[in-house]
């Protein structure tokens, strides 16, 4: 079987895609700011995508791409490199991740682009995959449980606890949406598929009330009304997807499981 490369491998999306890959029986090479090695199995390339290095190495003679690295900056010139790369190897089959409301929600002022620059980055990613004439596959997924509690941790360290009003997300887990790269991944070329979400949507004061709930923590909510039109197409759900709820974890488990593996740690 001709290797597959995952960019992003490190990170939490892209564990859990290496971890499945592997478990599949498939050759698996990750790009990697880190020094490379081999590792269960795995071929860690050294490499990075924004400044175009290494990543001929780490492209030559895949047969896939599952692309999960991204950031709130520079994700379109990362893309651009990448698919670069890719042509010059033989136009292998490449997987992108990307949001749902990259297409929704607008990023035109500058309050947007400092709060929202992340769906305007995959945005312009989607476009540089779907324009790249290599055969592609693009799925969009709501925020992953993993952030929105990284999110909602930091907040809580405070007694007073910000979080935008009117404003519902619908977080998904990040191994579900793993495996449904996988399952992509190793079927063909499929353009833009069905997006991914998790089994309901949260106002996020219900979201904190839970993690405050869990934690035995009382704190005062401040709801914000956040301005711009970014914020507006949130308000109206823009970054929801109720008809694709097909993910099954919901935040309560979640919740439950990574507060106990804490107290395990502890």
């Amino acid at each position: 079987m001709d290797p597959i490369l995952v960019t992003g491998g490190t990170g939490t999306l892209g564990r859990h895609v290496v971890r499945r890959l592997t478990e599949a029986g498939c050759d698996v090479r990750v790009l990697t700011r880190r020094t490379g090695k081999h590792e269960n199995g795995v071929r860690f390339i050294t490499g990075d995508l924004l400044s175009d290095a290494g990543i001929d190495a780490a492209v030559d003679g895949v047969a896939t791409i599952i692309h999960c690295a991204g950031s709130n900056k520079g994700d379109e010139v990362a893309t651009q490199n990448l698919v670069h790369a890719a042509a010059r190897a033989g136009r292998p089959h490449l997987v992108y991740i990307s949001v749902v409301g990259a297409e929704r929600i607008p990023v035109s002022g500058p309050i947007d682009r400092m709060m929202f620059s992340y769906f305007d980055m995959k945005r312009k990613a989607e476009q540089v995959v779907a324009g790249s004439r290599l055969p592609w596959t693009t799925i969009r997924a709501t925020q992953f449980h993993d952030l929105i509690f990284m999110v909602v941790e930091m907040l809580a360290k405070s007694p007073i606890v910000p979080g935008p009003s009117g404003v519902a997300f619908q977080p998904v887990d990040s191994d579900e949406v793993a495996a449904r790269l996988v399952e992509l991944a190793l079927g063909g070329p499929s353009g833009l598929v069905p997006d991914i979400a998790g089994p309901r949507a949260y106002g996020t004061a219900e979201l904190i009330r839970g993690y405050l709930e869990r934690t035995h923590r009382r704190r005062l909510l401040l709801p914000l009304w956040l301005p711009g039109k970014a914020a507006r197409a949130l308000r109206a759900g823009a970054n929801l997807a109720p008809e694709h709820a097909v993910g099954t974890r919901t935040w309560e488990e979640f919740l439950a499981d990574r507060l106990a593996q804490s107290e395990q740690v502890r």
